[in-house]
């Protein structure tokens, strides 16, 4: 599994540098959303899919560039 730039972006600018953290931040971003952000909701929809399933290792190894 990859990330796009744009993902990666995201998990950047929300994360904690943990995978339930970003899923957490993710989650409140997502409810504070406008109905004219519809392209933000859809990409954070599609990363927090991604998120939930892949393992923790999985993540550490997209985000830490190996």
């Amino acid at each position: 599994m990859t990330l796009t730039k744009d993902e990666r972006m995201l998990a950047l600018l929300y994360g904690d540098g943990t995978r339930e953290g970003l899923i957490r931040a993710l989650t409140e971003m997502k409810a504070e959303l406008q109905p004219d952000e519809e392209p933000l909701l859809s990409m954070t929809k599609t990363l927090l899919g991604k998120l939930s399933s892949m393992t923790n290792q999985q993540f550490w190894d997209l985000t830490e560039g190996r």
